[in-house]
Parts: structure tokens; C-alpha cells; sequence
């Protein structure tokens, strides 16, 4: 049976009372667990009203084959940004509890029109020509779930598909629409030393179809990608490491540069 608007503002509060705090649970009451990505995305909505600020974007974690067999999924998912979790580019991420404890290079783009739901799915090219921009981007993940590789799909996206902290580079000045995003190299280094690297391929098989599996993903649960929002599509090389004391930097040639330092 489908979860009431009660249940899932309650799955919702804690939550994200575990992610203000820093805690973990083992799994959320069997009467607050959603049954299914639809009851999920519903839980997970309602983390919108702990942020006083626009809709910062969108996440899509599990885009690569071991992403999803490391979280025992069988295809990506979709997560909010909040504004309040946004951390400038070179700035600073407060490691704390993260249970996580990894950065990821992502290809980020900012939407330059609103994409409504709608019968039919977008083509890439539709989602494309809607892109106002192309960043370079790390992610801080993180899960309210100790156990988080078995916490099960419903339950990740109920917890915001393990979205964190992230970083956003500056556009990109290169015109990213004549390179090929899934040959394109990415490299991460930690503290100037090379840690990662990868291509867009790793992404979906390319960025630009995995922003097109997030623009359908969110019309086919009722909800817009909007004008001005940015989405980060998954990283295109193996997850950094990360300590306190660390700074990593991301680099997509010629598609610019972002970097965090870690306390």
C-alpha cells in the first residue's frame, strides 16, 4: 500500500534529522520505509521544506556499473542539492562523520529553460538544447544509512540518493557542445598528486545521456527540471579517498577546473 502524505513527511524528518547530526540508523520503521521509486521520490520531496532557498539542483548517483553493484542497484538515481549544502569553489568541506569519506569528478550542467513533465520522453537533443552551461563539479556524498550498500534502491532515494556537499566550478569556457563528453578526460589529484582518472564514459556512457536519463527520470515522477538549476551527473573517474588535511582538486581540461580542501 502506498505511503500517506504523513508517513512520508515523517520518513522525511528523520532522515534528515540523522543528516543535521551527523548520525546514522540502520534502517527506517517498517510503517516510514517506502515500497517502491515512487514512494520514495515523495519522501524524498518533502526534504524541501528544510531549505529556505530555491531548489539548488540535482544529483544522479549509481551511473557506472560498479556504482550500482557497490549500493545493490540496477540503474541510476536522482537526488536534490540543496543550496544550504553547497560549498564555493575552493572551499572548504568539514569531514566529520561522513561515512562515506570520498570526492567525485562530475561533468555538471545548468539548465537554461524549465523541462516540465510530460508524456513523451526527451530526446537528448531536446535536453541539450535547454543546457545554458557546462561545469566542472566535485561531490561529497554521504548516506543516513550505517549500512548504506545494502539499504536497498526505495531507501536510497528516500535518502536523497546520498547527496552531501558538492562543488561547482565555473563554466566552462570551451564550447563543450563540439567535443565528444565520453572520450573526455578527467583526472582528480589529492594534495597535487594524481589520484583518479577517467572519461565521460564512465558516466552512462556519456554525460550528456545521463542528463537526459535525469530529465526523464524527474518527468516521469510528476516533477520539473527547472531554468537555472544545476545538474551533476556521476563521476567519471573511481571515487577519491578522502582525510582531513586533504585537498583535491578536479580537472577536465580544457572544461576548467574546481578543487575543495578537506578538514
Amino acid at each position: 500500500m502506498a505511503m500517506n502524505q504523513d508517513q512520508m513527511h515523517a520518513a522525511c524528518a528523520l532522515l534528515y534529522r540523522h543528516w543535521s547530526e551527523g548520525t546514522q540508523l540502520e534502517e527506517l520503521p517498517a510503517d516510514l520505509r517506502p515500497k517502491d521509486r515512487a514512494d520514495a521520490y515523495f519522501v524524498q520531496a518533502c526534504i524541501e521544506d528544510y531549505t529556505s532557498q530555491p531548489l539548488y539542483g540535482w544529483k544522479i548517483a549509481a551511473t557506472s556499473i560498479n556504482g550500482q553493484r557497490h549500493i545493490g542497484v540496477d540503474g541510476p538515481l536522482a537526488g536534490r542539492i540543496l543550496a544550504e549544502r553547497v560549498i564555493p569553489n575552493g572551499g572548504v568541506f568539514v569531514l566529520g562523520s561522513n561515512l562515506m569519506r570520498v570526492a567525485e569528478l562530475e561533468f555538471a550542467f545548468r539548465m537554461g529553460q524549465d523541462l516540465a513533465p510530460r508524456q513523451a520522453p526527451y530526446s537528448q537533443d531536446e535536453v541539450l538544447a535547454s543546457v545554458a552551461s557546462l561545469h566542472p563539479a566535485i561531490e561529497l556524498p554521504d548516506s543516513r544509512f550505517a549500512h548504506f550498500e545494502t539499504a536497498g534502491l526505495a531507501q536510497l532515494v528516500a535518502d536523497n540518493a546520498c547527496a552531501h556537499r558538492f562543488v561547482l566550478g565555473p563554466p566552462a569556457l570551451q564550447d563543450w557542445r563540439a567535443l565528444d563528453l565520453a572520450a573526455h578526460p578527467g583526472q582528480a589529484f589529492r594534495n597535487g598528486d594524481l589520484a583518479e582518472q577517467g572519461v565521460g564514459a564512465n558516466v552512462l556512457g556519456d554525460p550528456r545521456i545521463a542528463l537526459t536519463w535525469l530529465a526523464n527520470e524527474l518527468s516521469r515522477h510528476g516533477m520539473s527540471l527547472k531554468e537555472g538549476q544545476v545538474v551533476t551527473t556521476g563521476t567519471c573517474v573511481k571515487p577519491v579517498a578522502i582525510s582531513a588535511g586533504e585537498r583535491i582538486d578536479g580537472d577536465l581540461g580544457v572544461l576548467g577546473k574546481v578543487s575543495v580542501t578537506i578538514t
